[in-house]
């Protein structure tokens, strides 16, 4: 029957009722009289109950896979890849429309990760520009400003050191941002040191900067990753800590990167406000974390932590 059209196979259960109905009429000593009567009306309402319930529940036995194929295709999320619904053994029809779907979120898939990856390059890319124009730029600007107050204060009477002494602060601070800035739009311990170097920078930074405490757990002689994968756990880690500073209302937060079986894993976890397990924020960070971690065909989770607050966890294959 799986080799049956759908078509006909509905087809096939409603002609089955109806014939089984008319042999049971044919055959049993029931009549109909004129005008009916109450005993035969109640016989009619009983039989073609029957029939009715009959037919549904062969209706929905054959339209059954349909109705799992929806709920699979409901499920869909092109950010967290799923196993592929297996055609084998299925009607004709299903079974047709199952390939068709697996290879539609194939070519999707695809298509996704290769726009992503397009996207966070051009991203990139426009991050290092404009680090080195803060550097090159805005950078010399300042410090060049510093040595004119500088050479300005052995020239000036002694009443104008104060004024100088305080654009002198203002254009030293304004100095050290730009340099923040820069250094979080292109972090170069990465491309210098290496990741375990970049994210231990990156948390004494964070650190410093909120009043949060960082418990940090880095292995040594981690395997080496391929660079956009190094990226990729740098930039999910550095996302996960500005939540932490923004939503979480976190007093200490843990960074840990360690090996696993198949490959190494970042965990973010803090003892924060935490989130809803049953429905997960989603937001602009979240999502481009997951383009990420598609891009380079790691898994992401974000669920509550053990003990509260909220868990960031992202697995990376070695070579990935």
């Amino acid at each position: 029957m799986k080799r049956v059209p759908l078509s006909l196979r509905v087809f096939a259960v409603n002609a089955t009722v109806l014939c089984v109905a008319a042999l049971v009429l044919a055959l049993s000593p029931a009549t109909v009289s004129v005008p009916v009567t109450e005993e035969e009306a109640l016989t009619i309402v009983a039989v073609l109950t029957a029939m009715l319930l009959l037919n549904l529940w062969l209706v929905r036995r054959a339209f059954g896979p349909l109705a799992q194929l929806s709920e699979h295709m409901r499920r869909v999320d092109l950010l967290r890849p799923a196993p592929r619904l297996s055609s084998e053994g299925q009607d004709q029809d299903v079974a047709t429309l199952t390939d068709a779907l697996n290879t539609m979120l194939d070519r999707l898939e695809v298509e996704r990760r290769e726009n992503a990856r397009r996207a966070l390059h051009a991203q990139e890319a426009e991050r290092l520009r404009v680090a080195r124009e803060l550097h090159d730029e805005v950078g010399q600007t300042l410090t060049g400003l510093l040595l004119q107050v500088d050479s300005a204060k052995r020239k000036l009477p002694t009443q104008a050191l104060g004024q100088l002494d305080e654009v002198r602060a203002a254009a030293r601070e304004s100095l050290e941002e730009v340099r923040r800035i820069a250094q979080r739009l292109r972090p170069e311990a990465l491309d210098d040191l290496g990741l375990s170097s970049a994210l231990t920078a990156l948390a004494t930074r964070f650190a410093e900067q909120s009043d949060v405490h960082v418990v940090r757990g880095l292995e040594g002689g981690l395997p080496a990753l391929a660079p956009e994968a190094e990226l990729a756990v740098y930039r999910i880690a550095q996302e996960a800590l500005t939540n932490v500073a923004r939503h979480a209302d976190a007093r200490t937060v843990e960074l840990r990167l360690r090996r696993v079986e198949d490959g190494l894993r970042l965990t973010v976890r803090d003892d924060g406000r935490g989130i809803d397990g049953s429905s997960p924020p989603v937001s602009g960070g979240l999502r481009g974390m997951r383009e990420r971690a598609l891009l380079v065909g790691a898994a992401l989770a974000v669920e509550p932590g053990p003990d509260g607050g909220t868990e960031v966890r992202l697995d990376v294959p070695v070579g990935g």
